[in-house]
């Protein structure tokens, strides 16, 4: 995969990125910009600017998530067939298409023919023949399975080299194929008192349904109203170790962008819930998922870095500064969320795992301090890996002025639960 381009020490504003004629043209440019600066897609997708009808952006986004999710096979099946590297945007191309070609849905000849005549609108005539012969000879290249499994499931070898240790060959090549599949939508409905609609399927976990396709506006106004939340059914592990009571008072610790908190506040009920994150942009969607919380909890955002709110900042927000429960979702690889967020295994380095751990240790000793005698704090992580949990963990415990306990701990992996990969332990304070 190409490096992201230097910027210096300064990040320049986004560029907002218009769209194409349709979802195909735009699918291209996503990709082009990708290519060239190796952003987040939750990013450059946030740069598109209106203009597409929706179900054309459904289209590009498609496109766009298959590109990434199977860069490296595209871009190993690419390789030689070009004496000289072509302009970003003509490789953009060839990788929509190429994904086309991976997934099947169309006869090869019409990928080829469709992406030509594409070529002549967003490129050039010369380059659209360029097009035509490469895209000819990628077909049957990206038919073949590599015998290599980092390539054929387009994961960094150090990672599927890593797993494998960890989890065995078989569960490796599972977890690769589940994170290389789109991920299902799911919704978890808020009012138990009201039936939800028909459209929501059922699902094994009780309170979460799967959305389909075609209702997206009545979701849209649902989850407006508060009536559902859009969140993986694994969220529901640590909320369940928590276990929050009426009339608690809780700290949601890492709450951007507030499904967590909604959760909580939903099983409380009554009490006092207090929401806090670094400021930022997921600070404007933390505020305002906590408007819709149940009316008889009290709830107060605030804006921080955990490692430095001490008693004095919460006082100075007029909040409690010892909690009944605290919940610290930190901050890690992601690597139990791949099939969500598709480009983390591109940006991701052997060494970010020592790094995470040092930072969640001392994201848990901070939170530990604003726990009561006697209460409860909950680490979760949405990451697969030992370093991040069961380590951080221990570690915390053995090194601990204080004493806990480790009561219970549940770990999440896609391929046995069927969602997200997830880590959450219940710690008590003695």
């Amino acid at each position: 995969m190409p490096k992201p381009v230097k910027q210096g020490f300064l990040k320049p504003r986004p560029r907002p990125l218009k769209p194409g004629s349709d979802g195909w043209e735009t699918a291209v440019l996503l990709t082009e910009r990708w290519l060239a600066t190796q952003e987040r897609v939750d990013v450059l997708l946030e740069q598109l600017t209106p203009g597409l009808a929706p179900q054309e952006r459904a289209r590009a986004q498609h496109l766009f998530y298959g590109v990434v999710r199977w860069a490296d096979r595209l871009d190993s099946a690419l390789a030689g067939l070009m004496a000289h590297a072509p302009r970003t945007k003509v490789r953009a191309l060839l990788f929509v298409a190429g994904f086309e070609m991976l997934e099947g849905g169309a006869e090869t000849a019409q990928v080829v023919h469709h992406a030509v005549e594409k070529a002549k609108t967003v490129a050039s005539q010369k380059e659209a023949g360029l097009v035509n012969a490469v895209a000819r000879k990628l077909a049957p290249r990206l038919a073949e399975r590599p015998a290599e499994l980092a390539t054929a499931y387009a994961h960094p070898a150090w990672l599927v080299t890593r797993w494998e240790k960890e989890f065995g060959a078989e569960p490796t090549r599972t977890l690769l194929e589940w994170n290389q599949q789109p991920a299902p939508v799911y919704a978890r409905w808020r009012l138990p008192e009201m039936a939800p609609p028909e459209f929501l399927a059922p699902t094994k976990w009780p309170g979460y349904f799967e959305v389909k396709g075609g209702h997206w506006e009545e979701v849209r106004d649902l989850a407006r109203q508060g009536a559902l939340y859009l969140q993986d059914p694994s969220t529901r592990l640590c909320i369940e170790l928590l276990a929050p009571q009426p009339n608690e008072t809780i700290l949601d610790a890492c709450a951007a962008p507030g499904g967590k908190s909604l959760a909580i506040a939903d099983v409380m009920q009554t009490g006092r819930l207090t929401a806090l994150d670094e400021p930022g942009p997921r600070l404007d969607r933390l505020k305002e998922n906590l408007t819709r919380v149940a009316p008889g909890v009290q709830v107060a955002l605030m804006p921080g870095d955990l490692l430095e709110a001490g008693p004095r900042f919460f006082r100075e927000y007029n909040l409690p500064e010892i909690y009944d429960a605290v919940l610290l979702d930190a901050p890690c690889s992601n690597t139990g969320v791949m099939r969500h967020r598709i480009d983390v295994k591109w940006r991701l380095r052997e060494t970010d795992f020592g790094q995470h751990a040092k930072q969640q240790l001392a994201f848990l000793r901070a939170a530990a301090r604003l726990v009561r005698e006697g209460g409860r704090l909950v680490y979760s992580t949405c990451s697969l890996e030992i370093e991040e949990n069961e380590a951080v963990v221990q570690e915390f415990i053995h090194h601990a002025r204080t004493p806990w306990t480790l009561e219970r701990h549940v770990l999440a992996y896609p391929w046995i639960d069927g969602h997200d990969g997830a880590g959450a332990f219940l710690l008590r304070k003695r």
